[in-house]
């Protein structure tokens, strides 16, 4: 009977030894199931966020570094609407260009050969006068320029303008609105009367351009 009794205390505690050591190795292989979980997670979080920065930083561009000005002449509102869109887009100041002697309906008559505006493009020497300048224009690096297009070229107050400033060390892009003609040479014509800065090719647009599609345009710059 003693002998049995130390039997059972044997088995007994065999088993028990048996118990203790299988459940260590389940919580070795808990933690370390654990730590890996936690480590691939930390890693994904980490890489997100280095690919996060990556794109934020790509999808940046000189512009946000420069100071950009937006200057535009509108004679009807339509090229005042793309230029804020423009404004909006690359977080350029807003400058109109204004006529010191505005013009009326009369005035913008293409059909007649005595408007005001027909006789000005009409001549190249024409140079309308403009009302205010801008004091700072040293500071910026950026000119985005509008116009409407007036005879296939760009207004002859535009001439006035590039002529009225130094250019240099600016890049240049024109842009203009038309009914149907294209930008043509209208902004090469102003960089002639300018004579400095660096213009790059321009582009028309619809007045009603939307904000995506003037922020590709802008983006397709490449500044």
């Amino acid at each position: 009977m003693k002998k049995r009794s130390i039997g059972l205390a044997a088995i007994f505690m065999a088993l028990m030894v048996l118990l203790c050591a299988c459940g260590s190795a389940g919580g070795e292989q808990s933690a370390s199931s654990g730590t890996s979980s936690s480590g691939s997670s930390s890693s994904e979080t980490a890489s997100s966020a280095t690919t996060q920065t990556t794109t934020a930083s790509e999808g940046s561009t000189e512009m946000s570094n420069s100071k950009v000005l937006v200057a535009y002449f509108s004679a009807t509102g339509t090229t005042k609407q793309l230029a804020g869109t423009i404004a909006e887009v690359t977080g350029g100041d807003l400058y109109e260009i204004v006529a010191a002697e505005p013009y009326t309906d009369a005035d913008l008559d293409y059909t007649d050969d005595s408007s005001r505006t027909t006789i000005e493009q009409n001549d190249s020497s024409s140079r309308p006068a403009i009302s205010g300048s801008i004091g700072n224009f040293d500071e910026y690096d950026v000119v985005f320029v509008g116009y409407p297009i007036w005879w296939y070229d760009a207004p002859h107050i535009m001439f006035t303008f590039a002529e009225s400033y130094d250019f240099s060390g600016k890049t240049v892009i024109p842009f203009c609105t038309s009914g149907g003609s294209d930008i043509g040479t209208s902004g090469s014509n102003i960089a002639a009367c300018a004579g400095t800065g660096t213009w790059l090719n321009g582009a028309r647009m619809s007045g009603s351009a939307s904000t995506s599609e003037v922020s590709a345009w802008v983006t397709s710059l490449g500044i």
